[in-house]
């Protein structure tokens, strides 16, 4: 009896420790997976740029992709300062993000310099090719891919609309961030649509802040009107921007909307909120299993000519009805 008294004990202890061990296994097993996890590289501040994410979580949302739920999202602004891009590209790839979703030609290198692994989704730029971000627009390769903005394909379109609200323009002024390829590239298209539509092209090249100002006490004197190159550093001082152009009595033509918004007189280019919510089925297609060099670069579908009513009374401008007619949206 004593033994097998004996037995049982080492038996049930021997059940009790394979017990505990399973114990563990089973407690994990029941641990909520990490969620996927997007890092969102935008330029400026969240104030700027505050809609188009909207635009973007909003689509995420309607294709199951919710945030705290389903998905996490890191979001980083760079406040224009590139040499912050690159340490938060390197920031997103020691947290080992699944994917990066940023827009602009320099940001986007920033994060290709960061990582040829993570898949990374460009929501607009401006020359995904000629700035070397894709080998084509058909087969991107490598670790990304996204949207075209044709910003530099639209200069004649844009001048073409400054000539009709101002009938007597024969010199306009070019103002933008040289440093940034694209935009570079946009001057020369500008340069080249202007001799095409007889105007002279004074060109006005701003690298930061402080040379806004002395670049408009320039323009004043030379131009009739001003076309504003979009990018980070355009973007994040569009209200300085207009609150000179106004100062010299300059109508502005901008390639973004949210130019407008602040004060610039008119914009034709593409919708952004619609290439941020696209640039969300993007981000799913990678996260159900899609390689970024296997998707396509698309072009904008949608363009939007804004017109600010405000603006053109404070200049005194009368705004063609033809011209009034054709705008999708008209600010008053």
């Amino acid at each position: 009896m004593r033994l097998a008294g004996a037995k049982m004990r080492r038996r049930d202890f021997i059940m009790l420790l394979g017990g505990s061990a399973a114990w563990p296994l089973a407690a994990h097993a029941q641990q909520p997976a990490k969620l996927p996890t997007i890092g969102l590289l935008s330029s400026s501040t969240s104030a700027t740029t505050g809609q188009l994410i909207t635009a973007f979580v909003q689509r995420l949302r309607e294709l199951g992709w919710i945030e705290g739920r389903t998905i996490n999202i890191e979001y980083r602004w760079t406040q224009g300062s590139r040499e912050r891009a690159t340490e938060i590209a390197a920031e997103f790839v020691r947290l080992n993000v699944d994917v990066i979703v940023t827009a602009g030609t320099p940001l986007v290198m920033a994060a290709r310099h960061a990582t040829a692994v993570i898949p990374i989704v460009f929501a607009n730029a401006a020359d995904p090719i000629g700035s070397g971000l894709v080998a084509s627009l058909a087969r991107p390769g490598g670790n990304v891919t996204g949207l075209s903005n044709q910003q530099s394909d639209s200069s004649t379109k844009r001048l073409a609309l400054l000539r009709e609200v101002i009938p007597n323009l024969r010199r306009v002024g070019f103002i933008g961030n040289t440093d940034n390829p694209p935009v570079l590239l946009e001057m020369r298209e500008v340069q080249g649509a202007a001799s095409a539509l007889g105007l002279e092209c004074e060109t006005f090249e701003i690298r930061q802040v402080r040379d806004i100002a002395p670049a408009f006490d320039a323009l004043k004197q030379r131009a009739e009107g001003v076309y504003v190159a979009g990018d980070a550093l355009t973007d994040g001082n569009r209200l300085r921007i207009n609150i000179l152009a106004l100062g010299a009595r300059l109508p502005t033509m901008y390639s973004f909307r949210e130019g407008v918004e602040a004060g610039a007189l008119m914009s034709y280019g593409a919708n952004f909120s619609d290439l941020f919510r696209r640039a969300a089925d993007y981000v799913d297609k990678i996260l159900r299993g899609a390689k970024p060099g296997d998707i396509p670069v698309e072009q904008p579908t949608k363009f939007d000519l804004v017109i600010n009513m405000i603006t053109a009374k404070a200049l005194g401008l009368e705004m063609p009805p033809t011209l009034l007619a054709r705008a999708d949206e008209v600010i008053e």
